[in-house]
């Protein structure tokens, strides 16, 4: 496979490798291609049993000098399903004036283009350099970067500062960038009551009402007013379920599922038990799956470095925001400051999904400054 001459011209080498979650093999193939004749050791594995895994990643590192600082671009090949009515193919990436059309254009291949380019001539001796890329953060993410976070662990490869690609810009390039992410749990409640004739209420236990009841109560609690930093935490019920096709038959068993997105005043944990209490007044036993807690980098030096890089290629200071849902980043902060910056999210996950060609260009260069810095640091 050869070596692109440009951003684009990766940009548009990864797009035509379909990765519908969970990504392996010809798009990894390609990344490699890119970063081994740039002196990085390519680390790449397949971990994970069904329903979740086998998921493919990548580790790629490049070492500096002994006691060098250690910076890490980090992102994702795999890409959501493309669905349907897409004017060109999605995995046939076309130029359109000024637009490169594709899937995975903007979440986030044309992102890691810009990493790899924003490398190619930054010098051995200027310090360490790692790519942290996964197949599966547009799945479960069960079998992702947790993994690679691991084998880093096992090498001693743990990065000073790390940044994420994700598209985190709005109305334009460098309008935001991201210095944490709320919290995610989903829980699931069943309320099971005694199966039983309409007409002979008294001889059943209807758990409809019951997780009526609950789920009222649940809507109607305020989690908190917010923080300086975070918006409020929110609970949403995301589906309701009683299996009953019968119309003259009281129904045995009622479900529900709700979702908590959740600011640094609380944890999974903690809100999973609260759920938990509120429904076993109503007779209801509840499951939570915790997907990632919140987190904040606080602003300092890396939001300072990496805002004054926008600045200087885009003319913008970027707000630093923590609105949207989960990304990688909730892992990686474990090992080390993390902030998340990338192309415009406006058609993520959309059909004829687009990025601006110009902006892969300038995209490169602010992770070029960004990475100057945090090795220079």
């Amino acid at each position: 496979m050869q070596v692109a001459e440009t951003v684009l011209d990766l940009a548009e080498a990864l797009i035509a490798c379909p990765s519908v979650t969970p990504a392996a093999g010809l798009v990894f193939d390609c990344l490699e291609a890119q970063l081994a004749p740039l002196g990085f050791a390519v680390h790449r594995a397949v971990t994970g049993e069904a329903p979740d895994g086998p998921v493919e990643n990548l580790f790629a590192i490049r070492q500096g000098p002994p006691g060098s600082r250690h910076f890490a671009f980090a992102g994702h090949v795999d890409v959501v399903p493309p669905g349907e009515g897409w004017t060109s193919a999605p995995f046939a990436p076309e130029r359109r004036g000024d637009l490169l059309h594709g899937r995975g254009a903007v979440d986030m291949k044309g992102a890691i283009a810009a990493m790899v380019a924003a490398v190619r001539d930054i010098p051995t001796d200027a310090g360490t350099l790692s790519f942290i890329i996964t197949g599966d953060e547009e799945g479960p993410a069960k079998y992702g970067t947790v993994a690679l976070i691991e084998h880093m662990r096992s090498v001693g490869a743990i990065p000073d500062l790390c940044l994420v690609g994700e598209p985190t810009s709005s109305a334009r390039l460098g309008d935001v960038m991201k210095i944490g992410r709320r919290g995610s749990v989903n829980i699931w409640i069943d309320v099971e009551g005694t199966q039983g004739h309409v007409a002979y209420p008294h001889l059943a236990d209807n758990p409809a009402p019951k997780l009526v009841a609950l789920l009222a109560e649940l809507d109607a609690l305020v989690l908190d007013e917010g923080t300086d930093w975070f918006q409020a935490s929110n609970l949403e019920i995301t589906q309701i379920a009683i299996d009953n096709p019968a119309t003259n038959v009281i129904p045995a068993k009622a479900s529900a599922r709700v979702s908590i997105r959740f600011n640094d005043l609380h944890t999974g944990e903690g809100l999973a038990a609260r759920v938990a209490e509120i429904a076993a007044r109503h007779d209801g036993t509840t499951r939570a799956v915790i997907s990632g807690e919140a987190f904040l980098t606080l602003p300092g030096e890396f939001s300072r470095l990496v805002s004054e890089a926008i600045e200087v290629e885009t003319s913008l200071v970027p707000e630093a925001s923590t609105s949207g849902g989960t990304s990688d980043a909730r892992f990686l902060r474990a090992l080390c400051p993390v902030i998340e910056f990338g192309l415009s999210n406006a058609t993520m996950h959309k059909r004829d999904e687009a990025v601006a060609i110009a902006d892969l260009e300038v995209l490169a260069r602010i992770y070029r400054r960004v990475a100057d810095a945090a090795l220079g640091d």
